[in-house]
């Protein structure tokens, strides 16, 4: 995923985490930093979001950056924050949700779509660098362009979606307090 958008969709990963663990009492008095959900959101994105941000960033980055600037130019430091922002999106956006745990539950659900409303703007508006693979002079040049889900781009983004998709799934059963192997009290 373009780093733009993987830090946008991740904030709202994270928010959703945190609404799901709303519903999931704490146990005790434990403080949420040391709470299971939020482990779940610092795994999920330290472990899957981050890496699959980085695997695009390194193998496909003219479109990890949305054909806007050139790869090679970009110093790996840029490249290195860039791929930790998306990996602290996931549980910024969950820490986010938790102040709001006594306001309006559509407060909190605008919070988790906010960040997931603006990406989907911004993919709409990219739409034709989203679905192109290139390189940085080929997009701009218009050459050697081909369709992104007939490269080795669509493969990536396919696979990638679907260990994210089942990262996600167990990071919400952890959020609400199903952890898999875990005996219901």
């Amino acid at each position: 995923m373009p780093l733009p958008l993987a830090c946008l969709f991740g904030l709202s990963l994270g928010a959703s985490l945190g609404l799901l663990a709303a519903r999931a009492p704490l146990r005790g008095d434990e403080p949420w930093p040391r709470s299971a959900a939020f482990a779940a959101a610092v795994c999920f994105g330290a472990l899957l979001w981050g890496p699959a941000s980085g695997y695009f960033v390194a193998f496909h980055g003219d479109w990890a950056y949305l054909y806007g600037v050139a790869f090679p130019r970009v110093p790996s430091a840029v490249d290195l924050l860039g791929v930790v922002a998306a990996a602290a999106s996931v549980p910024a956006g969950f820490a986010a949700t938790l102040p709001l745990r006594r306001v309006a539950p559509a407060a909190r659900v605008a919070l988790a779509g906010g960040p997931a409303t603006l990406a989907l703007a911004l993919a709409v508006l990219c739409h034709r660098r989203l679905g192109t693979s290139a390189t940085y002079a080929q997009y701009h040049g218009r050459f050697g362009c081909e369709p992104v889900f007939a490269s080795a781009l669509g493969q990536g983004i396919l696979w990638m979606g679907l260990v994210c998709a089942l990262g996600f799934a167990l990071a919400v059963s952890v959020a609400r307090g199903r952890a898999p192997g875990r005996k219901p009290r």
